[in-house]
């Protein structure tokens, strides 16, 4: 993506900023987005040089009213940490005060084998007048975010260069963290994807999406949200909404749930199969892995039982979240 064009004081700085941070191996698109929203905060208030007063702070800092507390917490100690730049390099700013993800007591859904088998049914059988291609690639696409555990986006990102068929592995690069990323495929996995390959990749060039948008474009996931509600429905499995889904989501929780519990019950002890995890899932440390822990020791207590006093020596009694899935 192209770079915006940044107009408040703060325009060098920020531009020198991104630099900064691309040499660093960071990708432009995660902090030009946030900044550039930045940007036009500083327009909005008039700054016209560089200069953040403890005003501007607590404007910036305040919790919007619709925001979750996840992209509140992102966006403002991501902009801390360009102040802090800025003080570093001299210059005379006021730093925002930390803003700390609290963990809640929300519950993922976990689908249950019943719920798979009569979700994936509906997505089987589903067909569109819209995108013909659609009944070839929806299979493939909820298929990953269930067996490999990827997010809506990473899948989404999916460029033909990015699978290697013959390893039966993927590249993510549009990832939440930053990080590059790689995903092995099973091999009914694997088996799948050449499938759909041998269908579909002779109409994409390289840098193609594999599951692109009618317009052969990056598909918008706005409208794969929308899908999943019609699934859903088709399945009849209920959708309770107000963020409590079952969510495209809670097919990552799925997977990292039934994982952990396939690598204990396949005698793998939790030191070993916590990295394993974590790894896999893209998470830059096994904090973030944790939920999901917990989510296996609540439905299995069998595992609990056998598990839960090494799994309080490592996190604690009580989650302290410093980085989300």
């Amino acid at each position: 993506m192209s770079r915006p064009e940044f107009k408040s004081g703060f325009a060098d700085e920020i531009n020198k900023y991104i630099d900064f941070k691309v040499a660093n191996g960071y990708k432009e698109k995660s902090y030009t987005i946030l900044l550039h929203e930045f940007d036009r905060f500083c327009v909005r208030r008039g700054i016209t040089d560089v200069s953040f007063t403890r005003e501007d702070a607590d404007a910036w800092s305040e919790k919007r009213e619709t925001e979750a507390t996840t992209s509140h917490y992102a966006r403002v100690n991501k902009i801390k940490c360009f102040m802090e730049y800025l003080k570093l390099t001299g210059y005379d700013v006021c730093l925002l005060h930390d803003v700390f993800f609290k963990a809640t007591d929300f519950q993922p859904h976990i689908y249950t084998e019943d719920e798979i088998k009569r979700y994936f049914n509906a997505v089987d059988t589903y067909s569109s007048d819209r995108n013909k291609l659609d009944v070839i690639i929806l299979p493939v696409f909820f298929r990953l975010l269930y067996c490999c555990g990827t997010r809506i986006n990473e899948t989404l990102g999916i460029r033909k260069k990015d699978v290697d068929l013959d390893a039966g592995i993927i590249k993510l690069l549009e990832t939440k963290n930053d990080c590059e990323q790689y995903i092995v495929l099973n091999p009914e996995m694997k088996e799948l994807l050449i499938q759909f390959a041998d269908k579909c990749f002779y109409l994409y060039k390289d840098d193609d999406y594999i599951f692109p948008s009618i317009a052969k474009t990056r598909r918008n996931g706005k409208r794969i949200y929308e899908l999943h509600r019609l699934l859903l429905q088709h399945a009849g499995i209920p959708y309770i909404g107000g963020g409590h889904g079952p969510r495209i989501h809670d097919w990552r929780h799925t997977f990292a749930v039934r994982s952990f519990k396939q690598m204990i019950d396949h005698g793998m002890d939790m030191y070993v199969a916590l990295p394993v995890l974590s790894t896999y899932l893209g998470h830059k440390t096994i904090y973030a892995t944790e939920r999901y822990i917990r989510l296996t020791l609540d439905l299995y207590p069998y595992i609990a039982e056998k598990y839960s006093q090494k799994f309080n020596s490592i996190f604690g009694k009580v989650a302290h979240l410093h980085e989300t899935d």
